[in-house]
């Protein structure tokens, strides 16, 4: 061998190390790449799954299934299956079972929450097309010493809670305490759910300000208006939203509603959906300086209203089949009922009939 070769050699040898290293780099790149793809999907099917569990859990024990974490954790999965170990938590109802103690690790949920919280765990794992529960490797078996690895077991978990909201998003108009307690018996009157027709029993109308609704509540704070306000509230928006983020929200005036709100009325009368209203304990000041107390939230189906400037069919309740309010009153027809609000939020709120679910861990 002439001298010369000896360098060339050395080069030789030294890219073939390189490329080895090179070669065993990308391996790793590739298969750990795989499994935070397996993690981001499990994780999304926990998530789906928590959240949809949670949904019917809030509704009621017979809507309560647990089989829905396994639709919506397939569903999440790129080869549309993953396996669902456990599903579990507290529901007030017996459905859910209790869940184990947290491991404290990333891919588990967190310590279970106060004794008396709603909420469901959802943890879920590796499984693939053929049955089996690792994720195969693509070229970890061709590095020094990996010939017997067989895969990697990844799992995920989600926690959803629900209850009572003490922030969200609703319709820019509100009632008082005193009202919803009266036309609810103090929270225990409520009509079904749409598209069920309520009993007339749960029907009531609600008089914007009016002399009738500034009563004193034998439980609670007085119910009366404040000067110059109508139970409109200043919304922040163009679709007759406001969000309540913090304990207090202020009035807007005016007799009437605004274009924004007739519009999301009459939608509100045509659909038969509930609306979700804002129930206040005080109101102080005057006009639109007036500022109103939270209580907490309430979901209302409209049937009919009456209002300045506002005539149409909703003149005409489409439960009792009249025509509530006369003259100059100034009225919204319906019945309360217990739901979601599909919005986000904070829990913590009374329990005024309305629910948040939201992701937890």
């Amino acid at each position: 061998m002439r001298k010369d070769d000896r360098g060339a050699l050395g080069v030789l040898i030294g890219i073939l190390i390189g490329a080895g290293v090179l070669f065993g780099m990308g391996a790793i790149v590739i298969d750990v790449g795989m499994i935070y793809q397996e993690r981001a999907e499990l994780q999304n099917g926990a998530d789906a799954g928590a959240l949809a569990v949670a949904r019917g859990c809030a509704t009621g024990a017979s809507t309560c299934l647990v089989t829905k974490a396994n639709y919506y954790a397939n569903h999440n999965a790129k080869d549309g299956v993953s396996t669902v170990d456990v599903v579990c938590g507290y529901d007030g109802n017996g459905v859910l079972t209790s869940c184990p103690t947290s491991t404290g690790e990333i891919t588990d949920c967190p310590a279970a929450p106060a004794a008396g919280k709603k909420y469901v765990d959802v943890h879920t794992s590796t499984q693939t097309s053929d049955g089996a529960t690792l994720l195969p490797p693509v070229l970890a078996r061709t590095l020094a010493g990996g010939g017997a690895h067989d895969g990697s077991r990844v799992g995920a978990c989600a926690r959803a809670m629900w209850g009572p909201p003490k922030t969200a998003t609703t319709i820019a108009f509100t009632i008082s305490w005193c009202e919803w307690s009266t036309a609810t018996s103090n929270g225990t009157a409520f009509g079904p759910t749409p598209p069920a027709t309520p009993p007339l029993s749960v029907h009531q109308v609600l008089r914007l300000h009016d002399p009738k609704t500034t009563t004193t509540c034998p439980s609670g704070p007085a119910g009366s208006d404040g000067p110059g306000e109508f139970g409109w509230v200043d919304d922040t928006g163009t679709d007759c939203s406001v969000a309540i983020t913090d304990n207090t929200y202020s009035s807007d005036t005016g007799v009437s509603a605004g274009k924004d709100c007739k519009t999301a009325l009459e939608a509100a009368w045509n659909s038969r959906k509930p609306v979700w209203l804002p129930i206040y304990t005080n109101v102080s000041g005057t006009g639109t300086g007036g500022t109103y107390t939270l209580a907490g939230f309430a979901g209302f189906v409209i049937t009919g209203f009456w209002l300045p400037g506002s005539p149409g069919p909703w003149e005409k309740d489409w439960l009792t089949g009249k025509k509530e309010c006369t003259g100059s009153e100034k009225c919204i027809a319906g019945y309360f009922v217990q739901g979601l609000i599909p919005t986000t939020g904070t829990i913590g709120g009374p329990d005024l009939g309305a629910h948040i679910v939201q992701l937890t861990g």
